[in-house]
């Protein structure tokens, strides 16, 4: 292990094979940190935080720290999971659970870019990647494979699903559903095609997704009509999994009703 001299650790804090720990960095007694990670100058670990192996903890930033919600007190008991070779740039805050015996939790191969925060108890999926100053409120949920664009935020309890894509600077207090692209305010703007074919989708399984969302945010029909409409057929596990997200949503879904200035992308009108 490399250990700086002025790194600051706890001799109950448990560190696997070849961890590398900066200037100034501070590690508590309840982390558990796997082998292979790097904590870079004046990052703070404390409370009850486990890192899983190969990842890299940037300069400034602090894992693990209370939550901000008046009702947390200091007896109360609560962790932060993270997973395998994640990348946590520079002043990331991932606060702990706000309740006894919960966790905020972030899963595998994830880039949590600059200056981003997760608040108590959000739930991050694998291979997410989250830009510069994005703000997840508690709860927050957000499937595999998402982007969060630059300075985008995110009320309390908001699901974003897998493979969404959300334009930087917007704002949501509803929920997107999976593959969907997303901008402004609540604003639904069509389906990550580009995404979903990086991902290696299927042309097929692309407009299938592209049928569902059409059926249910682009027609007349109310959204719960749409998903009566919707079970009167079968349709693949992707675009099925579209359509379980929005009758499980308890927000509400954003939807792709325009205003004026308001446009779709291209990316929503050619394949």
């Amino acid at each position: 292990m490399k250990i700086h001299p002025t790194a600051i650790i706890s001799p109950k804090a448990r560190l696997g094979e070849n961890v590398e720990v900066g200037p100034g960095a501070i590690i508590g007694p309840g982390v558990v940190i796997g082998a292979g990670c790097v904590i870079q100058a004046h990052a703070v670990l404390e409370g009850d935080t486990t890192l899983g192996e190969g990842n890299t903890v940037g300069y400034g930033a602090i894992i693990g720290a209370p939550p901000q919600d008046y009702a947390h007190s200091p007896e109360i008991k609560s962790s932060v999971v993270i997973g395998n070779h994640n990348r946590i740039r520079e002043y990331v805050t991932i606060h702990r659970g706000t309740k006894e015996g919960t966790e905020t939790r972030v899963g595998d191969k994830c880039f949590l870019m600059v200056g981003c925060h997760l608040g108590h108890n959000v739930q991050v999926g694998n291979e997410v990647v989250i830009v510069n100053n994005c703000l997840l409120g508690g709860y927050a949920q957000v499937g595999e494979g998402a982007v969060l664009g630059g300075g985008a935020v995110f009320h309390q309890f908001v699901r974003v699903g897998k493979r969404a894509m959300i334009a930087g600077g917007s704002q949501f207090n509803k929920d997107i559903p999976p593959y969907s692209m997303a901008q402004l305010f609540n604003l639904l703007s069509g389906i990550n095609i580009i995404g979903l074919r990086r991902a290696g989708f299927k042309a097929e399984t692309r407009t299938e997704i592209r049928r569902a969302f059409k059926l249910v945010f682009r027609s007349d029909m109310p959204v719960k009509a749409a998903l009566e409409k919707a079970r009167e057929s079968q349709w693949g596990s992707e675009a099925q999994e579209f359509f379980d997200f929005i009758a499980s949503s308890k927000r509400g879904c954003a939807t792709s009703n325009l205003a004026k200035g308001q446009v779709i992308p291209l990316e929503d009108i050619v394949e």
